[in-house]
């Protein structure tokens, strides 16, 4: 076998500790184990006993946006549920709306999922009030409005300035400015929810 370089240290070593008084032979071996002890602890026990003691407000923390996750889902499912439970006749409704609130001021198109309405001379607060009926009975969504104030409504109320009123996206009810006199000319698109 040949003589590895740790074999003279090794040596060394155990000449030096039998040179040693008993006395300090006892010292050293105190000193290795309380090294080997601080080491022991720096490394292996130290950091666990820091994981058991953050453990639980870690744990009130993932419960926490575990509940905030939960709540999302069943507001997804909510809403799901409740875009797949669209009447099938929601078009009828609108069109029962439609005539309840604005009469021969205005007309109905169907084409798919979407509706066009021609309003001529259609009462604001009846044209809002139906707009919000439509929304939350037939989740019907504005997509494109354009509306002039009517000329017909010149004659019955002072003279109002103002232009085309143009509303997009997800639009609710156009507000007019004015008095309940007010009227609308022009058109509205409306998207059934089987179109978005």
């Amino acid at each position: 076998m040949k003589p590895t370089t740790a074999q003279p240290f090794l040596a060394q070593a155990r000449a030096r500790w039998q040179a040693l008084a008993p006395r300090e032979q006892q010292l050293v071996q105190i000193a290795a184990v309380l090294v080997g002890a601080a080491l022991l602890w720096c490394v292996a026990l130290a950091p666990a006993l820091a994981t058991l003691r953050n453990a639980p407000a870690k744990h009130a923390a993932l419960d926490a946006q575990l509940q905030a996750l939960q709540a999302l889902q069943a507001e997804a499912l909510q809403l799901q549920a409740t875009a797949s439970s669209t009447p099938p006749d929601s078009a009828a409704a609108l069109r029962t709306a439609l005539t309840q609130r604005l009469g021969t001021a205005a007309q109905m198109q169907l084409l798919g999922d979407r509706v066009t309405i021609t309003l001529q001379g259609a009462p604001a607060d009846a044209l809002a009030q139906w707009l919000a009926q439509a929304r939350s009975n037939a989740r019907a969504q504005t997509t494109e409005a354009r509306l002039t104030r009517s000329t017909a409504a010149a004659n019955t109320a002072p003279a109002q300035q103002g232009g085309p009123l143009v509303l997009g996206g997800n639009a609710a009810a156009p507000t007019p400015p004015a008095a309940d006199a007010t009227r609308w000319d022009g058109s509205l698109i409306l998207a059934l929810p089987g179109n978005r």
